[in-house]
């Protein structure tokens, strides 16, 4: 067995997310949406924060639901404000609104899924970088979509939030080459 990608150390619910999770090809229009929101409140703070608040962020946003979420006004951003169990940030709540009602126009026109696969080449892209300094920040098909996503109304998806989020949703395969997740992920791959 080999060892971890570096950057998920040795906290029990890091490890279990970099084991059972990241990288794994998501094609679940609602689930993508999930975890590009939470993708986007981890700006400018530790992916571990948001995971540790992942079960608090489904119970505020109502299970991350685009039906309910975008239907939300002032009261409900005031709730979320207040809500010690999530990141408060005005911006990235009233953001996840709007990008609830730009999942919901994407989703009615083409599918959110297929929108956003499309875009990324259709099936994941296996990766084989050694080391993380390898591993870039962003790419010219992260900085793509964050662009269609900008054009469609989204906002907190920016070409490093969208590539972040490639990573998790496995539309990418970024596990080093001498984890064990590696080739188990690519060959969960179409």
């Amino acid at each position: 067995m080999g060892q971890r990608c570096d950057w998920c150390g040795s906290e029990p619910i890091y490890v279990a997310y970099h084991d059972t999770e990241w990288g794994v090809p998501e094609r679940d229009g609602r689930a993508l949406w999930e975890k590009l929101i939470l993708d986007g409140f981890q700006a400018g703070l530790s992916w571990l924060t948001i995971l540790k608040k992942r079960e608090n962020f489904r119970t505020a946003f109502a299970g991350f639901d685009p039906e309910v979420v975008a239907t939300w006004g002032e009261p409900e951003v005031a709730r979320l404000l207040s809500d010690p169990g999530i990141v408060r940030h005005r911006g990235k709540i009233e953001a996840t609104i709007g990008n609830a009602r730009a999942y919901l126009d994407i989703e009615a026109r083409e599918g959110f899924s297929d929108f956003l696969w499309t875009r990324a080449g259709g099936a994941p892209v296996q990766n084989r970088f050694a080391t993380m300094a390898e591993v870039p920040a962003d790419t010219p098909v992260s900085k793509a979509i964050s662009r269609d996503l900008k054009a469609a109304g989204f906002r907190f998806c920016g070409p490093t939030i969208v590539y972040a989020w490639m990573q998790a949703c496995g539309m990418v395969n970024d596990h080093l080459v001498t984890c064990p997740r590696h080739d188990a992920v690519a060959a969960m791959a179409w």
